[in-house]
């Protein structure tokens, strides 16, 4: 049983990559970016997480290489430390608290026992540079408040702030002003860039919208640029006639980062993305995180396949997101159309999606609209390939609504006999659409087709769902709620609060399944019960999410205030809620979605057992990506160096099989108890030295390979001296025998096995091998197996 903990609402993976500029390790073998309250790092060749640094308590907001030492990787946050990390390890070497909260870092060769930070003066927008010293100590944790103040009113962007060669100055420019210190002379510069006189500069000229990072090259012979037309251009020689260009890039470019040793750039994207360049201008890796550039119009749904959490991606794309190991498995072009990143220009969106029958469907929506009457929309319906194991398009529907479409579910009951999906419409009408046979003399094939067309006194459709069994469909129709027979399309009865129009609208589950819940833009919860076609209860709430957990009965209702976002867990049955917590963030909950658990939790509390099935995650209006969990960050989060242990990391090969993680639970029958009894029985490997240093040893200092492996071969055989536990002394000497007879064998045999079982073994009965078995086994005894020693 799980202990009583609080719930509390933790950061689930999707945080941003592009918060700042992401920093190469000196042989460009790592790149590391901030990611909310940790430190990634990823390789530069295979674009995979190798480790994730945790252990700050808030918001990362600067990450710098030790000058001193390019192994190691300097890191400052909001709570107030700065943190040295082995990054080749992953492990936390050293914890500086400063006290006040960072945030920017910068570090030079030359002042190896201090390091440059960003704080702030107490005002909202005033921040300044100072110089921390960090103080040399045994321990691990150490104060440092001896701080020097370097520069005052800088800009908040650590873009805005760089040092000059050697570190003999640093320059930060604020507004129209730019401010230089030098460090011998402690005396500051200012020039205003405002003004009549005349500066030497150079122009260059290719951008046409905003430039939003610059960076030279390590030589300084090129200084490359970047901004919102997703292109990134380098001027060689600082001339304007020298340039050239790596487009198509996908999203604004936000950041530039150069390696130490000049043979990489990269650079941070507006939608969440890192792409490493080489230095003759191709793109050789995409590190892509959750999609954050565009608006989210379909809401959080789960791939009933791969457990997915998918969502609008990069434009006129569904993106496929791994929250186990917070990476993007995937995106599927959906408006597949070359996407132009202007500005003013009317784009397709992507504002439905939805699947049915366990996967085997996705239904998707996209529109147009340039003028009010110059609506364009397109339904498409997806069919999932087993062969290609991808979605492929099946059926295309030009204006399936004359208006804009409100929502659309599939029928995803488990009797179903037949494939059915509904669309919601503003024009006043909800559609049935069916899969039908569509083959032809070519080929035998399938599609959609329209089979019923509902309406209700003209009003505008806003929402619809089928109940779990699928023998009713609720379609609500502005203020009024509308239950159909999804046999016979019949109008079975309407509920009406007059309470404003129906926002949000769902159907209890297993027990609960009789009632149907719904939310009004006025701030009221009802719950109707269908057996009675009469309102249960009602209740005053400001709900703007509700989502149904597929497991159970419970319900998951946040609630927006003026001070921040609550969530409400209930079930229909009772008013009462099970669960409550204030405040689980100040910012407006956009979308939220139940995820089954592969592995069922048991809380012994009553009030958190609506989390033992399902985990339940919501989006903020800034695009975070929260849960709720008994466990922090740090515990939800396998540190590295538990990784190290065998038995958890190893994938499923005959290695790790030798290592026994799946040994056999269950010894039930009789004749392998005895063959375990009386043959030899395998050491533990975890008991094994070799195996041991070979695991938990760094891999950068371990000897070669050629030397480890007759030391690991030979730390898997048996030696002769072995005995198991039950093995009787007198074995051997009759596996020195070369000749005797068989029946004095056999004999022999037999009373050795009835000693052992009387002096050591409980069991009462053991299986008595038969002639054939034992001279089978005899032949194995004889056969020479110090050939492997010499691998």
């Amino acid at each position: 049983m799980v202990e009583e903990e609080g719930i509390r609402v933790v950061r689930c993976g999707g945080s941003e990559l592009n918060f700042r500029r992401a920093v190469f390790s000196a042989d460009s073998k790592y790149i590391f970016c901030v990611s909310g309250d940790f430190i990634k790092v990823y390789s530069t060749a295979t674009e995979e997480c190798v480790h994730i640094l945790q252990g700050h308590r808030n918001l990362v907001t600067g990450i710098q290489l030790n000058p001193s030492n390019h192994l190691q990787l300097y890191s400052c946050s909001a709570d107030g430390t700065i943190k040295l990390w082995d990054y080749i390890d992953g492990i936390l070497i050293k914890t500086f608290r400063v006290g006040c909260e960072l945030h920017a870092l910068f570090t030079l060769s030359c002042a190896e026992d201090s390091v440059f930070v960003m704080i702030n003066k107490g005002k909202p927008d005033v921040f300044q540079l100072a110089s921390v010293k960090l103080p040399k100590s045994s321990s691990q944790e150490i104060e440092a408040k001896e701080l020097s103040f370097v520069l005052d009113y800088v800009n908040q962007s650590p873009k805005c702030i760089a040092f000059g060669n050697e570190g003999e100055y640093v320059a930060a420019v604020r507004d129209f002003y730019l401010s230089v210190y030098f460090f011998k002379k402690k005396t500051t510069t200012r020039r205003n860039f405002d003004d009549e006189k005349k500066y030497t500069y150079t122009c260059l000229h290719w951008h046409h919208d905003l430039v939003m990072d610059l960076a030279f090259s390590v030589t300084g012979s090129s200084l490359l640029s970047g901004g919102r037309e997703s292109v990134l251009v380098e001027w060689r020689e600082a001339a304007e006639k020298n340039k050239e260009f790596l487009p198509r890039l996908g999203a604004t470019i936000e950041h530039i980062s150069v390696s130490p040793a000049g043979d990489l750039f990269c650079t941070s994207h507006s939608d969440n993305k890192i792409t490493i360049i080489h230095r003759n201008l191709e793109a050789s890796a995409v590190i892509q995180g959750l999609v954050k550039d565009r608006s989210i119009f379909t809401g959080l749904m789960i791939d009933p396949r791969t457990k997915a959490l998918v969502l609008n991606g990069k434009p006129g794309h569904l993106q496929f997101y791994s929250l186990q190991s917070d990476k993007q498995l995937y995106n599927l072009d959906i408006i597949q159309q070359e996407y132009i990143n202007d500005s003013g220009l009317i784009q397709i969106e992507l504002t439905k999606a939805a699947f049915g029958c366990y996967g085997n469907w996705l239904a998707t929506v996209e529109q147009r609209q340039e003028k009010e009457t110059e609506l364009e929309l397109q339904m498409k319906i997806w069919m999932y390939n087993k062969k290609t194991q991808g979605f492929v398009l099946n059926t295309k529907v030009n204006m399936p609504h004359e208006d804009h479409i409100t929502a659309l579910c599939f029928c995803n009951a488990e009797k179903s006999e037949s494939s059915t999906l509904v669309t919601a419409s503003k024009d006043g009408h909800f559609k049935v659409w069916i899969l039908t046979d569509d083959s032809d003399i070519y080929k035998k094939a399938v599609g959609w087709t329209c089979d019923f067309v509902g309406s209700y006194h003209k009003y505008q459709a806003t929402n619809c769902c089928f109940s779990e069994d699928g023998s009713l469909l609720a379609v609500s129709f502005e203020e009024i709620v509308t239950i159909w027979d999804s046999e016979t399309w019949e109008l079975k009865c309407t509920f009406c609060q007059r309470a404003g129009k129906i926002r949000h609208l769902c159907f209890g589950r297993l027990t609960c399944s009789k009632y149907l819940l719904g939310v009004t833009e006025n701030g009221i919860l009802c719950c109707w019960n269908l057996l009675s076609c009469a309102l249960e209860w009602s209740t005053k709430l400001n709900v703007r999410v509700m989502e149904p957990d597929p497991n159970s009965e419970n319900i998951a209702a946040i609630t927006q205030s003026s001070v921040g976002s609550d969530l409400f867990v209930f079930k229909p049955s009772e008013p009462r809620p099970l669960y409550i917590q204030k405040n689980i963030c100040r910012e407006e909950v956009l979308w939220g979605v139940f995820v089954p658990r592969d592995v069922p939790e048991s809380f012994t509390s009553e009030a958190h057992q609506w989390l033992n099935r399902s985990q339940f995650y919501f989006l903020t209006k800034s695009q975070s990506l929260l849960t709720f969990s008994t466990q922090s960050p740090e515990e939800k989060l396998t540190p590295t160096s538990k990784q190290l242990l065998a038995e958890e990391s190893l994938p499923t090969t005959p290695f790790y099989f030798l290592l026994g993680k799946h040994r056999q639970q269950q010894q039930n029958d009789k004749l392998n108890e005895a063959l375990e009894n009386e043959l030899v029985q395998l050491p533990l490997t975890e008991n094994i030295p070799a195996i041991s240093e070979l695991l938990r040893t760094p891999a950068h200092v371990l000897p070669s390979a050629s030397f480890l492996c007759s030391m690991f071969v030979n730390s898997l055989l048996l030696s002769t001296e072995t005995k198991s536990a039950e093995e009787n002394p007198d074995d051997v000497d009759m596996e020195e025998e070369k000749e005797s007879d068989d029946s004095d064998e056999e004999n022999n045999f037999t009373e050795k096995i009835q000693d052992t079982n009387n002096t050591d073994l409980e069991e009462d009965i053991i299986h008595q091998l038969s002639k054939s078995e034992e001279k089978e086994l005899k032949k194995f005894r004889k056969v020479d197996y110090s050939w492997i020693a010499a691998l």
